[in-house]
């Protein structure tokens, strides 16, 4: 089973893809916009170049989302904040490489330090709004 983070838009999705594939690398496996979608004619024209669906795979992990349609119920507006991603890495350096990134114009909830439970861990909503978490854990989980 793989886990799969989804995060939703409000016509800015390729923009922070764009951005976490420069602080994650990996690279865009599906791209497509509503205007290139079987149901183009059915949304309205100012949607057609937001994106339906973009996938970013990074090694083994993938990372998911999209641009509300604005069809009705497609507001990813309201959506905004709803889903953290966790980045569990193997070593401190890539924890503090990757918070580098991340924290650019980001809210820091909990700046990357160690913790009793991770050899680095830290809490920030980058400059899209979302929310993500930075864990490098301890060899043995504490008890």
């Amino acid at each position: 089973m793989q886990l799969i983070a989804y995060l939703a838009f409000d016509g800015n999705c390729r923009e922070a893809f764009e951005f976490y594939r420069a602080a994650l690398g990996g690279e865009f496996v599906y791209v497509a916009t509503f205007g290139e979608s079987p149901m183009a004619a059915e949304m309205p024209p100012e949607t057609h170049d937001r994106l339906m669906h973009i996938h970013l795979q990074v090694g083994g992990a993938a990372l998911m989302g999209s641009d509300g349609g604005g069809g009705e119920g497609c507001d990813a507006s309201t959506a905004a904040g709803s889903t953290t991603v966790n980045i569990s890495v193997d070593s401190p350096e890539e924890a503090e490489r990757i918070w580098a990134k991340l924290s650019e114009g980001a809210q820091v909830t909990m700046p990357l330090a160690p913790t009793f439970w991770a050899q680095r861990f830290g809490m920030l909503k980058d400059r899209f709004g979302k929310p993500w978490m930075v864990n490098c854990p301890t060899a043995q989980p504490p008890h």
